[in-house]
């Protein structure tokens, strides 16, 4: 009998997060043979533990087609880490239970770094009860911070809006300096890896455009040396434009925005470092200050999505099918690029332990000699990611996104609460 496949989103979503789910759920239903039932996690992992199923066989051929241009997580998304199975071994077993419930032979989980956690975990568990399961991660990442894979879907969608979104502000600020506000900060996100900042140097066409700095969390943050280059490029400038990495860290090691609360992995909750540059130059140097905060502005961008992050979406979600249908397991598909000029990739494939809880950083040849700015190399690796248009289907002058029925196959098994 055809095996059932359960594929679910994790972590933050996307712009074109949905591409990899159209590509999954396309290629599978290409092979009605082999596969059978395709559903989908309510919220993840958490829809799993829950037994809350999405039976995508009731969403048409179009509307599958209609999430290449749709944010969001359309089935939805989660924040969840599972423990150790030896910490807990009773949510283990209600995955496993869910699975068989349901005849789940095929496990494709969306996410990135702990997501990818996840994705092991499940198929270690599986494997140690004899469960034939294959388990397959598919990358996601606004961060680009996945190890192995070239860069990770998600991230090109982002650099292009953030480069795109500082080149705007900056005709804006370089307008109004002689009278009004002279330092403008914008805030991407990035915990601590400064792939995103770094992207917004892309809007520079000259040596004095804007972005002027970059502030990154692979640099600690120095007070002084930043103040004298601000006040050095607005005596130049007029101006000065800065992007700063959400992480960036003083030199004491503490992240600059910390709250002290803590997320649903772990991790430092970060409050705004916009605010506390912005408050920085403006008492020390008296100069107008303006700020703004990216935020969820630059991952659900889908109305400026980069073309060839919306085909590299789509293609890890069609080979994560194809690598399991060929007898692959516990892998996870990845871009590798065979050249920057002409810009050229292919799929190829890693295994999860190479993945799971591993962070990329910019390496030391994308930063320039004072830290404040990206090298030609760094440039060379990002450009690529940012070119091509993805236009969105519009309604009434907005985006014409698709809202899918989701709706719940019947339970089998016990409720279970999380």
């Amino acid at each position: 009998m055809s095996k059932n496949v359960i594929y679910a989103q994790s972590g933050g979503v996307t712009a074109v997060i949905n591409a990899s789910a159209c590509g999954v759920i396309e290629t599978a239903r290409a092979h009605p043979g082999r596969i059978g039932k395709i559903y989908a996690g309510q919220n993840g992992i958490l829809g799993i533990l829950r037994e809350k199923l999405i039976d995508t066989s009731l969403e048409s051929d179009t509307d599958i087609a209609r999430l290449k241009f749709t944010p969001g997580g359309a089935f939805g998304s989660c924040r969840y880490k599972l423990k150790k199975a030896e910490e807990n071994p009773t949510e283990y077993k209600r995955i496993i239970d869910v699975f068989q419930a349901h005849n789940i032979g095929y496990f494709f989980y969306n996410g990135g770094g702990d997501s990818q956690d996840t994705t092991w975990k499940i198929a270690n568990i599986a494997k140690s009860m004899n469960y034939p399961l294959v388990a397959i991660g598919i990358p996601k990442t606004v961060d680009n911070d996945l190890p192995v894979t070239d860069s990770s879907p998600g991230f090109g969608s982002v650099a292009k809006y953030v480069a795109t979104s500082i080149r705007e502000a900056s005709y804006d600020i370089a307008s109004m300096a002689e009278t009004s506000t002279r330092v403008f900060v914008l805030e991407v996100m990035g915990r601590h890896a400064g792939w995103i900042t770094a992207s917004c140097a892309l809007a520079k066409e000259y040596a004095d455009d804007a972005p002027h700095l970059l502030l990154l969390p692979e640099r600690p943050f120095n007070e002084a040396s930043f103040l004298d280059k601000v006040k050095i490029t607005v005596a130049r400038q007029g101006y000065c434009v800065v992007a700063v990495s959400e992480g960036v860290r003083a030199e004491n090691g503490n992240f600059l925005s910390e709250t002290g609360m803590r997320d649903a992995f772990g991790h430092a909750q970060l409050g705004g470092v916009a605010p506390f540059i912005a408050n920085l130059v403006q008492t020390r140097l008296s100069l107008k200050v303006h700020w703004a905060v990216a935020d969820y502005l630059q991952r659900s961008a889908r109305h400026i999505a980069s073309l060839t992050d919306v085909e590299q979406a789509y293609a890890v979600g069609k080979a994560a099918v194809k690598y399991a249908l060929e007898g692959e397991n516990t892998i996870m598909p990845i871009i590798h690029r065979l050249s920057d000029k002409p810009y050229k990739w292919e799929i190829s494939k890693v295994q999860l332990s190479e993945i799971a809880n591993v962070e990329k950083h910019l390496p030391e040849d994308f930063i320039n000699k004072d830290g404040y700015g990206i090298t030609e190399a760094c440039h060379n690796y990002l450009l690529p990611l940012i070119q091509g248009e993805s236009p969105v289907p519009m309604k009434n002058g907005l985006p014409d996104f698709v809202r899918l029925k989701n709706r719940l196959i019947e339970p089998q098994l016990p409720p279970y609460a999380v």
